[in-house]
């Protein structure tokens, strides 16, 4: 079984994923049921949700039989079992069950602990004592009203490191994804990458001074010509992957103080949940802060950004199988554009080594960022 990281915050679903219908999930290998309670309709409450009211997380199995809770109803604020009617409350206590009166004592099942915050609701399957909501990194653009946001999930049937390898790596954009993101520059371009071992957070920065303009980019800013283009991914381990995207005309740059007002920005969001030993969860969002208003350009991004999404999800399946044939002992190779992916699977296995043994909620330090180590390399970086 894959040693994963439990003692951390996890996306489980968009906030608009979740309403008054039950919704199925499974993270870290543990089944899961969403809902969201009842509006608070008293004076000055504000609705929390697509739906108003909060999210709860249930274990997906009742007591009873093991039947997934996610396939009964609510009851008001109360989840009834499909199969025999046993009810919980929003605690996982059980407050009714069939031919009796007392309930027993241990009728119950676990609740999780939950935040929604920028649009997406998080997780936590450790300790209940140790989820501080402080320590969950942030993605403000996705509410921001000066951004305007598309996103979606795709279920992917590969192991979970196999899409942080494929995230913290960009240059294979060149290769998979040609025509629609990809052009000869982002392989051909030196990286340089920092680490935050103490706070667990990546940071790999690809800029391209004078590159070639991909049609996402070309047809969503209509920048005509050869572009800067700098790619800054930030990934929090173990979920939240940033990248902080760049396009501007070639030649320009930003100011000496910093502004970039002849730039366009994406902010390109991924969740990275483990769903089972061998499944992830991809959610991907695309934020602007250019077109807002443009229906065209939404629609174009959404769907351009899907197919790409999609490209990977369909190579990762492919490399998931031909791992499962691998024979025993093979010695992967890496080279120096790995080294991003290399210190996010030492942070990775770091935190699932903690496990259980954790005492105190993780809460990020002040970030000193190290020269991260590369690992066995063969061939020089392009």
């Amino acid at each position: 079984m894959t040693a994963f990281a439990r003692n951390q915050w996890y996306v489980a679903a968009y906030g608009r994923e979740i309403g008054r219908e039950l919704l199925a999930r499974t993270i870290l290998n543990e089944p899961i049921a969403f809902y969201r309670t009842e509006p608070d309709d008293s004076e000055g409450a504000e609705p929390d949700g697509p739906e108003g009211g909060t999210v709860v997380a249930l274990a997906d199995r009742c007591v009873h039989r093991r039947y997934p809770l996610s396939a009964g109803r609510l009851d008001g604020d109360k989840v009834v079992c499909g199969y025999h009617g046993f009810t919980y409350d929003t605690a996982g206590t059980c407050v009714f069950v069939p031919g009796q009166k007392r309930v027993p004592r241990t009728a119950r099942v676990a609740s999780y602990p939950v935040v929604e915050q920028d649009s997406l609701v998080w997780v936590w399957i450790g300790d209940p004592a140790l989820a501080d909501p402080a320590a969950i990194p942030r993605a403000p653009w996705l509410t921001d009203p000066r951004w305007t946001t598309v996103g979606g999930m795709e279920p992917i049937d590969a192991g979970y490191g196999l899409l942080v390898d494929n995230l913290m790596d960009l240059s294979h954009e060149t290769y998979l994804h040609g025509g629609y993101i990809g052009t000869p520059e982002v392989a051909e371009t030196p990286i340089t990458t920092e680490v935050d071992e103490g706070a667990g957070i990546v940071r790999v920065s690809r800029h391209m001074d004078d590159a070639e303009c991909p049609p996402f980019y070309a047809r969503s800013t209509g920048i005509e010509g050869r572009i800067t283009r700098w790619q800054d991914i930030e990934y929090h381990a173990p979920c939240l992957y940033l990248l902080h995207s760049r396009i501007a005309p070639a030649g320009v740059l930003p100011e000496a103080d910093g502004s970039d007002p002849n730039a366009f920005h994406v902010e390109i969001t991924y969740a990275i949940t483990p769903s089972t030993d061998r499944t992830v969860y991809d959610f991907w969002a695309v934020s602007r802060d250019f077109a807002q208003d443009d229906d065209e350009v939404t629609t174009f991004l959404h769907d351009f950004n899907r197919t790409v999404v999609t490209q990977d999800v369909d190579a990762l399946n492919l490399l998931q199988k031909a791992l499962d044939t691998e024979r025993e002992g093979y010695q992967e190779l890496s080279i120096n554009i790995d080294t991003g992916g290399l210190a996010a699977r030492r942070i990775l296995a770091r935190l699932a080594a903690e496990g259980e043994q954790r005492s105190t909620p993780a809460t990020p330090g002040p970030a000193t960022p190290t020269p991260a180590t590369p690992g066995p390399s063969t061939t020089a970086a392009p």
